[in-house]
């Protein structure tokens, strides 16, 4: 099976500077988090190490893969940021069979920051996994828009 590779990007209005270091503040991260409807969460940063373990209810979750997640996810997101604005980025859910990898890179455009994900999502299930991993990246993506709210607040001073 081929894993599903996808790109997603967002726009703040600020300098590459102040997006990473909104991105590895663990406050900001953690009100990002909560702001997609977590029931536990846990944030830790470490330089330039993310780890957010969280769990939320599977709402809006495709029925194939309901069976697979049951009435709760628990996921795992992990970044490691380095020097050049740009970080590793890996997501799992503990104990099922799928997971997100890819790149996550800050990029100055002159008037603010674009906040580019690259990543392939990889479901070893037999005949259903493109299901799960569309589900995966739309998951993804969803609380990356979130993030992005949240972050646009932050920015401007919500904190």
């Amino acid at each position: 099976m081929t894993p599903m590779k996808f790109t997603h990007r967002v726009h703040y209005s600020a300098d590459i500077e102040q997006v990473q270091a909104m991105l590895t503040d663990p406050a900001f991260r953690e009100k990002a988090s909560r702001a997609q409807q977590v029931t536990a969460l846990d944030v830790s940063v470490t330089d330039g190490h993310v780890l957010i373990e969280m769990t939320k209810p599977a709402v809006g979750i495709p029925a194939v893969a309901r069976k697979i997640t049951g009435d709760e996810i628990k996921a795992v997101q992990e970044e490691h940021w380095g020097e050049d604005h740009s970080a590793t980025f890996a997501v799992s859910a503990p104990g099922k069979p799928g997971a997100i990898n890819g790149v996550r890179r800050l990029v100055s455009d002159g008037s603010g920051t674009w906040d580019t994900f690259e990543g392939e999502a990889k479901a070893k299930i037999p005949v259903i996994g493109g299901k799960i991993e569309a589900v995966m990246r739309d998951q993804l993506v969803d609380g990356w828009n979130t993030e992005a709210v949240v972050g646009a607040a932050w920015l401007a001073g919500e904190r």
